[in-house]
């Protein structure tokens, strides 16, 4: 029995050694939505550091044969047998994956209302309206029948606004439940959030049409939460909206110097279907309407978040702007927008709130 158990351990671990050397090394995780790290490189000084070992022990991690079967096997452990409230940092409630994101951090707060307050000072001046909006994660509406650790989202919508008293806040949250959110993804579902875009646009002294057309894509949208929690879960579906007036709109990527379509139906089929939605994470996007009532103008500084709610918002302006600061530094705006007469709007979710070190 002993040599039988001996022969057995030689035989998976040479069959282990020789899948490692021998099977194709993937260079990109489509589940966690990321690159995988790379073999190092073997150097003399690299290995006196120890930086190969450390590199490699990265690389054989990321790229062990069946790695995203084991990742599964790991996370259906730990969450239906050892009975794990989260796994990585996600939990599952009513078929919905949500990250938990606690404790509220009054610090992260603080920077990015510096960084508002900031553009306000070097850019506005008193003909411009500017009004704040906090999106809550769905979090929000998990977290507590769940019995997972949750911010107090009524307090940090209420600091953010006496912190923010430059700005006229329009609240948002009474708005939105669990349901208007994708179950796999962190995103909130454009064909639900209608209601939203009326509000912001009615406290912002504008109309939006009601023609509202529906569609929805063929293929299962499987968001970013998916592949970071790695459970079996179904996926989601994926809506768009459209209208008459979105047909003449024109939409610029002032990122790349280009013009893109409203809803890049590429992407839809690609690694992140939600970068449809005005090409994904762009610094800085113009959206132009010249068949709206009046010349009203909006800069809607947001996350990714803002990509489904700018369509929406279209038909009630001449023109908005989309910036993002994640990726753009503030201080080069000017030589882009135009800021004369401009509605602003600061759009954001408590998860960059939260964690504003990735505004510039």
């Amino acid at each position: 029995m002993k040599k039988v158990t001996c022969i057995l351990f030689a035989v998976f671990l040479a069959a282990g050694f020789l899948l490692c050397v021998f099977l194709p090394k993937p260079q990109y995780s489509d589940s966690e939505r990321r690159k995988l790290a790379a073999m190092p490189i073997f150097q003399t000084q690299n290995i006196l550091s120890g930086r190969f070992m450390s590199d490699f022990e990265t690389y054989a991690i990321d790229t062990f044969p069946f790695r995203a079967s084991f990742r599964t096997l790991k996370a259906v452990t730990a969450t239906d047998i050892f009975f794990r409230k989260d796994n990585n940092g996600l939990y599952v409630s009513d078929g919905f994956i949500a990250a938990v994101e606690y404790p509220f951090d009054e610090d992260s707060l603080n920077r990015a209302v510096k960084r508002f307050q900031y553009i306000c000072d070097k850019y506005l001046t008193k003909h411009n309206n500017v009004f704040l909006s906090v999106i809550p994660d769905k979090n929000c509406f998990l977290a507590k029948d769940s019995g997972h650790l949750s911010m107090d989202y009524k307090e940090f919508e209420q600091q953010m606004k006496q912190k923010m008293d430059f700005a006229q806040y329009i609240s948002i949250s009474e708005l939105l439940e669990k349901d208007d959110y994708y179950k796999t993804d962190t995103h909130w579902r454009q064909e639900r959030i209608i209601d939203v875009a009326q509000r912001l646009a009615q406290k912002m002294g504008t109309t939006l049409s009601s023609d509202y057309t529906f569609h929805t894509l063929m293929h299962d949208f499987y968001g970013v939460y998916y592949g970071q929690a790695a459970l079996p879960l179904e996926p989601d579906v994926l809506q768009y909206v459209t209208q008459d007036v979105m047909e003449e709109c024109y939409v610029y990527d002032g990122q790349n110097k280009k013009e893109i379509p409203m809803y890049d139906m590429e992407k839809a089929t690609g690694r992140d279907p939600y970068e449809m939605f005005l090409s994904g994470s762009l610094s800085l996007v113009t959206l132009n309407n010249p068949k709206a009532q009046e010349n009203k103008k909006l800069i809607l500084f947001r996350d990714s978040f803002g990509s489904s709610i700018a369509p929406l918002l279209i038909s009630g302006y001449s023109q908005i702007t989309l910036v993002d600061i994640r990726y753009i530094q503030p201080d080069y705006l000017g030589q882009f927008i135009n800021f004369d007469d401009c509605d602003i709007l600061f759009l954001y979710s408590t998860l960059v709130l939260n964690n504003s070190e990735t505004l510039k």
